[in-house]
């Protein structure tokens, strides 16, 4: 009886997962298209405005981005947990292939915008751009293709995005810090002790977490550590508990956890994110400046660099036999997926605001070849599935 049990936890909190970051895809795209309809409308100046209002000493951009991304940070840092400590990645066997793939993906997009920027010290400051794959983006996309596409190449993909997720979040912490204030440091870094505390003592009530989280983010905003890095630390903190075999504790603090955030990250959160971030008002940009250094790299970096990459790094480990082919997918449908690990647009947005500033002329360009870059990768991806598709299922 023990292989139908196994088969359990993919289709407990991973098809649950799955369904959940799909739909909050296609609510991210509209959300995105909203932006720049209507940062080219004659409600621009609104739009713009609104954005730089100030709040408790903050502007509402700023809250969005350092505030409510930490919230999608922390169930990113949620994700990584559950799938290493007893998830798709709890094996080193599991974690190899898209281990390798997401790593190639992040090295060759950023030597491809390397190459485009070299000769500018400012620009450069972007290489980690389209280093991130976009979780919800990617599998609204898959979600249109329906059960054409094999299971175990939406897992592929989703265990592709996470580690992705995870490199990005090293990115962040050791290349887009600024200088550290000791003291707040010390006060974020009392928190998690203190949460790792309640870890240790058996503490399974939520709220002791996540008021001591929220301390720990208000120190980590002050720190010049990104404040977004505060909800990854915290949810490494929340107790999880191992059932290797049998579908998802539900009664686990991070499970619970997981799944009271996961919806409001994947249709509010997120979109509102991608509403803020996405308006560009295409006036500013004359039809050369879409070839300038910064949106050329982004966008070349998610179309060419992340299907080289994860393409590659795939058919390599399988010809040395090192790794499998993800079950019942052919190669056509392996380079479909490859090609829409390109999708960067989430974490994309948010690491260029990071690297070249919010609201400078050069985040607003990497803006457009991040828009330009992931929708040609979706059309691209969709395509190439759609003429590779299968009817089977993994």
């Amino acid at each position: 009886m023990l292989a139908p049990r196994l088969l359990l936890r993919p289709f407990s909190m991973m098809r649950a997962f799955l369904a959940t970051e799909a739909a909050g895809g296609i609510v991210l795209i509209a959300a995105a298209a909203a932006a720049m309809l209507v940062a080219n409308s004659p409600l621009a100046a609104e739009y713009f405005d609104t954005l730089h209002t100030m709040l408790g000493g903050l502007s509402l951009a700023h809250w969005i981005n350092d505030g409510l991304m930490a919230l999608f940070f922390l169930v990113v840092g949620l994700e990584i947990k559950r799938e290493v400590l007893d998830g798709q990645l709890a094996r080193w066997s599991d974690r190899l292939l898209p281990g390798v793939a997401a790593c190639a993906g992040v090295v060759v997009p950023a030597l491809i915008y390397v190459a485009i920027n070299r000769g500018d010290p400012a620009g450069l400051r972007g290489w980690a751009i389209p280093a991130a794959t976009d979780i919800a983006f990617a599998l609204g996309v898959l979600a249109l293709l329906g059960s054409r596409v094999p299971s175990s190449l939406k897992i592929f993909l989703t265990a592709v995005a996470i580690i992705d997720d995870l490199i990005a979040v090293l990115i962040i912490a050791l290349f887009y810090t600024a200088e550290l204030n000791l003291a707040a440091l010390a006060g974020a870094g009392g928190g998690l002790l203190v949460l790792a505390l309640f870890n240790r003592r058996g503490v399974n009530a939520l709220w002791p977490y996540l008021l001591v989280g929220a301390v720990v983010w208000a120190f980590t905003l002050q720190s010049g550590i990104h404040a977004t890095l505060a909800g990854v630390a915290v949810a490494m903190t929340i107790p999880m508990i191992r059932t290797p075999g049998r579908p998802d504790a539900e009664h686990a603090p991070l499970i619970r956890l997981e799944h009271g955030l996961h919806p409001w990250i994947a249709f509010a959160i997120v979109p509102i994110f991608g509403f803020a971030n996405a308006g560009v008002a295409l006036g500013g940009f004359s039809p050369a400046e879409l070839l300038a250094p910064v949106p050329l790299g982004v966008a070349l970096g998610l179309l060419i660099g992340k299907q080289v990459g994860i393409f590659s790094a795939v058919w390599l480990l399988v010809r040395m036999g090192w790794a499998a082919r993800p079950r019942h997918a052919s190669w056509v449908q392996v380079y479909g997926v490859s090609l829409l690990c390109g999708i960067g647009f989430t974490m994309s947005l948010f690491i260029g605001g990071l690297a070249l500033g919010d609201g400078s002329h050069q985040n607003d360009a990497a803006k457009l070849g991040i828009l330009l870059g992931s929708i040609a990768s979706a059309v691209a991806g969709f395509a190439v599935l759609r003429v590779g598709a299968t009817p089977r299922r993994a």
